[in-house]
């Protein structure tokens, strides 16, 4: 049986999250309580335009259905973290009206210090069986955040991620380009030298691509473009720019780069650099879910997403609270395709 990834544009048959609950990535009640609200805003806009399920901790279910309303679906399994994009399934189709799931090894992000994964290991084929599908298990130690593809052969990687030492060490492009065919579908892989530079933070993921470059449609590819000298990013992002522009996909078309500005903000209240990135959007079924920062540069980047997808509607979401726990709308978000 061959299966392929779908690409997000394609018609879902629902939303995947998972709720934030007590760990690292929260140091108090408060920061929990914000991220709960942040969580339950991107859930009720997806919900506009399609089904969202919730997989929450055990007795965490009374406080997530009242911010998240009456309309969305609530499941409880046990739960570390809360980015569903990285500890959820890979949904993959076989042409023919089935739907399996990928089930990639995660051990929190590079086996980072801070993470715990003992339960969220185990999201991905938990979520496979609700769902009622098989699962294709992967020996790559990989996050859905971390690949993306075109839904025509094309995957995009990033060296520190799939090349990691703290994920699949002794691992060469030719293993990991091999593997992530064989469950995706894909052909030709794309790789990026590394993410944006916050990602190496704490609560960082060591370069996920979701927040640096992603396909809007076959042989267009968005990317985060940091046009500031100031801040670090700026360099980095002639360094995607360059590699793309020169890139071909699976199928020899030379990729067409539109450049999303980075938000005008280059630092938080801590004095940190920003990787806020309006490339972490989330397409669903007639909208675009759409990172918005209080920031000069959303209604420019709202403009370019309604210019690339005419059809949809541009819903900007607040994703400050999420980025401050190390991640954004696409993170916590992950689309079951419908067959």
């Amino acid at each position: 049986m061959t299966y392929r990834m779908p690409p997000e544009w394609a018609p879902h048959e629902r939303t995947w999250m998972a709720w934030p609950g007590p760990n690292p990535t929260f140091s108090n009640d408060t920061e929990l309580a914000a991220a709960r609200t942040a969580w339950a805003s991107v859930a009720r806009a997806v919900r506009r335009f399609e089904p969202v399920t919730m997989v929450h901790g055990p007795g965490q279910g009374a406080g997530a259905r009242e911010l998240l309303g009456p309309d969305i679906d609530l499941v409880e399994r046990d739960l570390d973290d809360a980015w569903m994009r990285d500890i959820g399934p890979t949904f993959v189709t076989d042409g023919a009206g089935g739907l399996a799931a990928v089930d990639w090894v995660f051990n929190g992000w590079g086996a980072q210090e801070w993470a715990r994964w003992e339960h969220d290991t185990k999201i991905a084929r938990q979520v496979a069986d609700l769902c009622a599908v098989p699962v294709l298990s992967s020996a790559l130690v990989n996050e859905g955040g971390a690949i993306h593809v075109d839904g025509e052969g094309t995957v995009l990687l990033t060296d520190t991620v799939q090349l990691g030492a703290g994920r699949n060490p002794g691992w060469t492009r030719e293993r990991v380009e091999a593997e992530v065919h064989a469950r995706l579908g894909t052909s030709k892989a794309i790789w990026l030298p590394h993410g944006l530079t916050a990602d190496y933070g704490t609560y960082g993921t060591q370069g996920h691509v979701d927040i640096v470059a992603a396909f809007a449609r076959p042989g267009t590819v968005l990317v985060h473009t940091q046009r500031d000298p100031a801040h670090p990013d700026h360099a980095r992002s002639r360094t995607y720019l360059e590699l793309l522009r020169g890139a071909t996909d699976a199928r020899g078309r030379r990729l067409e780069v539109v450049e999303v500005p980075a938000p005008a903000v280059l630092r938080d209240a801590h004095g940190d650099w920003v990787d806020y990135s309006y490339i972490n959007h989330y397409l669903c079924n007639g909208g675009v879910v759409l990172c918005a920062f209080d920031d000069p540069h959303d209604e420019v980047a709202a403009d370019i997403f309604r210019r690339l997808f005419p059809a949809r509607t541009v819903l900007p979401v607040d994703a400050r609270t999420i980025f401050a726990s190390g991640g954004g709308i696409h993170c916590v978000t992950q689309q079951q395709p419908r067959v």
